[in-house]
């Protein structure tokens, strides 16, 4: 470690030894735990193996292993953004099983890693539209010579992206539906447009899962349907247990005293609530809320099938992920409601819990570590790290310490921020000189800006560029009304909770008012894009994969999940069409003066090119500085190492142009004019 004294630099010009692609190799963080027997199995990304999600066992010896090799890609694309694309299990011949969804055909396939034979397929494929998907799969060995996988079924009629339909399946495992649709059973009767996967009850006589229906997203409202499992094995008497319009339940799953346990935000937050097996039978009676209310969440958005807040435990206990921006994990005695909180240094865990015997399994970052597979010994509290465990790359003293802050908004609203000052432990900036800062605009907009170590931040803090991570009104972690202040005014309290962080840091000295800038990928695309079209606050913006045209949005412009999304964000189309022309940095783009880079996959389906290529239509002419790079193989969210090191790169170049920043070791980034 450096012990001299730092050498004054121009922000912006330090070297770093966090380069773009040490940033990319450390892009994503395992997923989709679960056990096989006595193994914890996960997916992982490999940005250099094409961007593929590979399947990860860990053996009870503790050594690890690919249970698939590639180009086997173990992810699934059921409303775009997938969720659980695997379920394992023991044979009663004690081999074990896995069954997948391979992304490139989205086929479900079945595998014994053990074997010498390659997986084979259990569903067809289908012409119609995105063919046919899967995600979330429950496996049932004892139905059938040699079993099931029941799995949410995602089914194209047409070739528009919302001629779709969902319903729970049955797949045959010993593949006679590979190529017969007609072997797939139908469990449910497709009332609802959207269903989690079936928890199955543990004495195997009952199923519940998650619906809900257009134009509201699973943050808005969802029910719980509960069914009889028949002796045949299909499911009778389907009808709703709890949930409505404006009650969003996130998770169910089954207690092992036959009570159903779920996540309901009725009292405006997120919290762990309980059906007695009684009132299961009878049928439809509210639950019981496990804990006093606390002002935290025990739950999330479900932008994904089969995300997990909390996982009982044999005995009664159960682990729960909650907190108020940041989350732990703690282990909850239902009925004592004593809440005995898991020590570490951990600020962000993953939805993603699985249990193996007294053991729970989750996935943890902090600020000074990535994300990694923890397990916890639930008998001594002790965590230690199992899987993907986090390495300094680099000196550690180049990762940016954050600071969790509280902004003033308009009207006196708290706004939640992460601020990342410049860092580095052998730089610091010249005396009165101010450090340019770029605003950060999370996803979703219904998602949350976890505090996490980012290497993609060090990037730019470690060479004298500040970052500022906005949680923006919208944001999720701190209740329903705090993210219900984006209803209608999307578009509005984004981009003025943006501005009020980046005004404040201005104010109180922290940033140069003349080096500021701005960058989100998809919906903070969006919000990046119309803060520079809706404000003079900024020197330049930097686009991801962003919304650009509500009206292109509202008219099967993007896929079915998101398709009413706007409805709740914006407004009906049909009562408000003027307010999406108004808002749509498409249609404001003779007020967008400032320098820009817009970054997009060719494969996206969720914010498609056809809206850059509009968007750079609309500013065609006018003299402004920008840059157009298009990555043909990646979609919504880049994944491969190539793109991410490139994207990186450009983006640190068109800072370095606008600020006045010299930086020869990035390769300049060319800006067309089109004057």
């Amino acid at each position: 470690m450096n012990t001299e004294p730092a050498t004054a630099a121009p922000y912006g010009t330090w070297p770093s030894p966090v380069d773009a692609a040490l940033a990319a190799s450390h892009d994503g963080a395992p997923d989709h735990l679960g056990t096989v027997g006595d193994e914890v199995w996960w997916t992982e990304p490999r940005p250099a193996e094409g961007g593929r999600r590979a399947l990860v066992r860990r053996r009870a010896d503790g050594t690890t292993a690919p249970v698939l090799p590639a180009p086997w890609n173990a992810r699934s694309r059921v409303i775009e953004y997938g969720g659980q694309p695997w379920a394992g299990a023991v044979r009663p011949d004690g081999e074990l099983l896995v069954v997948f969804v391979h992304f490139d055909d989205q086929r479900l396939y079945a595998h014994l890693p053990g074997g010498l034979g390659e997986p084979w397929p259990l569903t067809p494929v289908s012409g119609v539209g995105g063919g046919l998907r899967w995600v979330d799969p429950q496996l049932r060995l004892e139905h059938g010579a040699r079993g099931e996988a029941w799995c949410v079924l995602e089914e194209f009629t047409g070739p528009a992206p919302t001629d779709v339909r969902r319903v729970l399946a049955a797949v045959p495992l010993d593949g006679s539906a590979a190529e017969d649709r007609s072997r797939i059973r139908e469990l449910s009767d497709g009332r609802h447009r959207f269903v989690t996967g079936p928890r199955i009850s543990h004495d195997g006589l009952r199923a519940a899962w998650i619906a809900w229906d257009h134009p509201g997203m699973p943050w808005d409202g969802t029910v719980v349907m509960l069914a009889d499992i028949t002796g045949a094995g299909g499911l009778t008497d389907a009808r709703p247990l709890v949930g409505d319009l404006g009650e969003s339940v996130c998770q169910v799953e089954w207690g092992h005293d036959g009570s159903l346990l779920f996540v309901s935000d009725l009292s405006g937050w997120w919290e762990l609530h309980r059906v007695r097996p009684g009132a299961v039978t009878q049928g439809a009676v509210p639950g019981s809320r496990l804990l006093p209310p606390r002002g935290e969440e025990f739950g999330g958005p479900l932008w994904k099938i089969g995300l997990r807040w909390f996982h009982p435990l044999p005995g009664g206990p159960i682990a729960v992920l909650h907190g108020r921006g940041a989350t732990r994990l703690s282990v909850l005695d239902p009925e004592t409601g004593q809440l005995a909180a898991v020590p570490g240094p951990w600020t962000a865990w993953a939805p993603t819990l699985t249990v193996h015997g007294s053991r729970v399994v989750g996935v943890a970052g902090s600020p000074r570590s990535g994300y990694e597979v923890i397990e916890v010994d639930t008998a001594t509290g002790r965590p230690r790290t199992i899987g993907v465990p986090h390495r300094d790359a680099v000196d550690p003293a180049y990762y940016p310490p954050p600071e969790e802050r509280a902004f003033t908004g308009p009207d006196g609203r708290e706004i939640h921020a992460h601020l990342y000052p410049p860092h580095s432990p052998d730089r610091t900036g010249p005396e009165g000189e101010k450090p340019p800062y770029v605003i950060w605009a999370h996803g979703g907009p219904t998602a949350h800006a976890p505090l996490v170590l980012d290497l993609e931040i060090a990037y730019f803090t470690s060479r004298g560029i500040g970052v500022a991570e906005v949680n923006y009104g919208g944001s999720t972690g701190y209740g329903r009304d705090y993210r219900e202040r984006l209803r209608g005014r999307w578009g509005v309290v984004d981009v003025e909770d943006c501005a009020a962080v980046a005004a404040a840091l201005v104010a109180e000295g922290t940033a140069d008012p003349g080096r500021l800038a701005i960058r989100g990928g998809s919906a903070g695309g969006w919000t990046a894009a119309a803060s520079l079209t809706g404000t003079d606050l900024y020197a330049c913006g930097t686009l991801r994969y962003p919304v650009l045209d509500l009206e292109g949005w509202a008219t099967d412009g993007t896929h079915d999940f998101e398709s009413r999304y706007l409805e709740s964000l914006v407004g009906p189309f049909a009562e408000v069409p003027e307010r999406y022309r108004e808002r749509s940095p498409l249609h404001r783009a003779d007020r967008l003066n400032a320098p820009f880079l817009l970054l997009q996959g060719l494969d996206d389906v969720i914010c498609p090119p056809a809206q850059c290529e509009r968007f750079l239509a609309s500013v065609a002419g006018r003299g402004v500085p920008h840059a157009y790079i298009a990555f043909a193989g990646e979609g919504h969210g880049f994944r491969r190492s190539a793109t991410l090191v490139r994207a990186l790169e450009a983006e640190l170049s068109l800072y370095a142009q606008t600020f006045g920043i010299d930086r020869p070791d990035v390769d300049r980034l060319e800006l067309t004019r089109d004057a």
